[in-house]
């Protein structure tokens, strides 16, 4: 009779072999229930590792994998310190990786990382229609969650943020500042992000009894150059905006690039609100109005979303969503006095 394996213990107690490892080397981040049923399925099959194949799954199962989509956004510095963080509070270490918003590139980590047999996978994806890349590595017994944004047709842990809530404020803000003309310089819809940042956007204007122009909506891909080029867009209509809700913090910078240059002022020709509220933030002249995200926080929740899953393989799917806060700066006029009426 063959002796049993890693993987029989893992099947007897009802967990991963991940946590089998953690529970046979001592690993902190184990439940104490957990570390009881697999102590007990070792104990009644008699299994014994091997020493030498012990070390090589302790230095491949206390790894996780992070794949970020834009690693030149500033957004992503809090989440990778917050991922990194809480992995470290466990005895964990983590290998990022950049898409750079490429699925052909993601699909190259995903193999990589697959190949490391990392403990499981955090993904920030690169488009909606992911979910059949990400069912692969799913069968192979990679747990992923997923970061900021959703994929349709894949079922899986995730944490994001609320983003129609968030634009909804942004919004609003101007709104009820008497704003009746308010332009929108977006994400791609492929993104959950772009799409749920567009919906808080039409909310928004319904609250105030507005109309959608979509003469008034710029579409463009999260990046410096697309802000810019679409706020030139904007400006350049025969009846621009009055205020610019701009759908994330790069795009802003182009956005403000593009006022600059045209020799428009902030609030008083036109108003702004941005989705992300950066460290510059409140140092620009006049200091932005943004949705500020809980960056590092959602970092944190998906690593603690990822050791759940390795205890539990079996549990519910779960998605955390984390709510945004606006912070009112001049940007849009909200100090009496400042706007000037059109």
């Amino acid at each position: 009779m063959p002796a049993p394996t890693l993987s029989d213990v893992a099947q007897r107690a009802g967990v991963s072999r991940a946590t089998v490892s953690r529970v046979l080397n001592n690993h902190p981040s184990v439940a104490e229930h957990l570390r009881i049923r697999v102590e007990e399925a070792a104990r009644v099959l008699g299994y014994q590792p091997n020493r030498a194949a012990r070390r090589l799954r302790t230095s491949t199962s206390d790894v996780l994998g992070l794949i970020i989509s834009d690693i030149e956004n500033p957004f992503f510095t809090s989440v990778v310190r917050g991922v990194e963080d809480a992995a470290y509070a466990h005895q964990m270490s983590v290998v990022l990786c950049n898409s750079d918003e490429n699925p052909v590139r993601q699909r190259m980590y995903l193999r990589v990382l697959q190949a490391e047999h990392v403990a499981g996978l955090i993904i920030c994806p690169t488009h909606v229609n992911d979910g059949q890349d990400f069912s692969e590595l799913s069968r192979a017994g990679t747990p992923i969650i997923l970061l900021d944004r959703r994929v349709d047709n894949f079922e899986a842990d995730a944490v994001t943020v609320d983003n129609v809530g968030g634009a909804y404020l942004a919004v609003k803000h101007l709104v009820d500042l008497g704003y009746t003309q308010i332009g929108m310089v977006g994400g791609p819809l492929h993104l959950t992000t772009g799409r749920e940042r567009y919906e808080g956007y039409c909310r928004a204007l319904q609250s105030g009894c507005l109309d959608s122009d979509e003469s008034l909506v710029k579409l463009g891909d999260f990046k410096t150059d697309s802000g810019y080029h679409l706020t030139q867009e904007l400006i350049a209509l025969p009846d621009p905006p009055q205020a610019v809700f701009v759908a994330n913090n790069l795009m802003t910078l182009g956005a403000l690039r593009a006022l600059r240059e045209r020799g428009l002022q902030i609030p008083w020709d036109v108003a702004m609100v941005g989705f992300d509220d950066m460290l510059w933030s409140g140092e620009l002249c006049p200091p932005l109005t943004a949705v500020s995200q809980p960056t590092y926080e959602l970092g944190q929740e998906t690593v603690q979303l990822l050791l759940r899953r390795l205890e539990e393989p079996h549990a519910p799917y779960r998605n955390v969503v984390l709510q945004p806060r606006l912070i009112v700066r001049e940007s849009c006029g909200a100090t009496q006095g400042q706007r000037r009426q059109k």
